[in-house]
């Protein structure tokens, strides 16, 4: 009986694929936290869905709660069960929605960080460039923090996205849309001594056409990346710094720079204006803060 519910996961897990073309990253997430409310449930010796009261979920949602959980896992775990519960209405596995009066807990939105010039300058300055991994780590960094790409469409990139002469990398995001952006001279540079460099010593076959590779000559994973540039901010004294940190500061710095807000959403590859809208409020921020004494 625990597989019926399994199934019934991974069914909804395929819907996402399908019908919203959600990413991989959003379809493990909403599985990991529907085996969780599963597990919950199982622990309750409830073995189908058929059977999850409203008063059910409620325990859930406090028993998160009792193991401090952040509001903000909370409201992500409250969203994927209630998608997935009108998923299983609207395909007949069950009758009534246990979860339509669940209220999603709110959550303050804090907005995201970004690193002053300085600050990109001192995480910047403590790659050995001279080193092997360090030509590579360096021009990760400098590309995606020229760019603002995504990490996943940073590790994606194969050498053939790369075009030096005309000083620009073709970006191909998750839903196959791509973005021509361009590169800064940093980048170029940096860019050129790795592929030229350390590059050519980490192939294993010539056949390979991802453009950084781990130490095996394979593609660098987001974790891996992750990784590299959490053990370069810990050595810069710049803690809490994710790869997206280098992102958001993209984005900052072109409005700064006069950019219109239309032409960051294009550059960062947003969906929607309002998703980019947030680094117009983290100008005004630090407006605020620069005048007040």
């Amino acid at each position: 009986m625990k597989r019926t519910m399994d199934e019934a996961i991974e069914d909804f897990v395929s819907a996402l694929a399908s019908e919203r073309k959600s990413s991989h990253n959003t379809m493990g997430a909403y599985r990991t936290d529907l085996r969780q409310i599963s597990d919950f449930l199982t622990h309750r010796d409830i073995s189908t869905w058929v059977e999850v009261t409203p008063a059910l979920v409620t325990d859930f949602v406090l028993h998160l709660r009792e193991r401090g959980y952040a509001t903000t896992s909370i409201a992500r775990k409250v969203a994927a069960l209630k998608s997935f519960f009108h998923y299983l209405q609207h395909t007949g596995v069950i009758v009534a929605d246990p979860a339509q009066a669940l209220q999603t807990p709110r959550v303050e939105k804090d907005l995201p960080r970004a690193l002053a010039p300085e600050e990109i300058g001192q995480l910047f300055n403590v790659v050995q460039a001279a080193s092997g991994v360090g030509q590579r780590d360096l021009a990760m960094l400098h590309t995606i923090y020229s760019t603002g790409m995504r990490v996943t469409e940073l590790v994606s990139l194969n050498v053939g996205h790369i075009d030096l002469a005309r000083g620009h990398v073709r970006c191909v995001s998750q839903n196959r849309k791509e973005r021509l952006l361009p590169l800064s001279l940093a980048a170029q540079s940096t860019l050129g001594v790795y592929i030229e460099g350390h590059r050519r010593s980490l192939l294993r076959s010539l056949d390979e056409p991802a453009l950084f590779l781990n130490h095996h000559g394979e593609r660098l994973t987001r974790q891996g990346f992750w990784l590299i540039i959490k053990g370069y901010a810990k050595a810069a004294g710049l803690p809490n710094i994710t790869p997206h940190t280098l992102r958001h500061s993209f984005a900052l710095d072109m409005l700064e720079q006069g950019m219109e807000l239309r032409s960051v959403q294009e550059l960062l590859g947003h969906a929607n204006i309002s998703t980019t809208h947030v680094y117009k409020q983290m100008r005004r921020r630090q407006a605020v803060a620069v005048t007040v004494p």
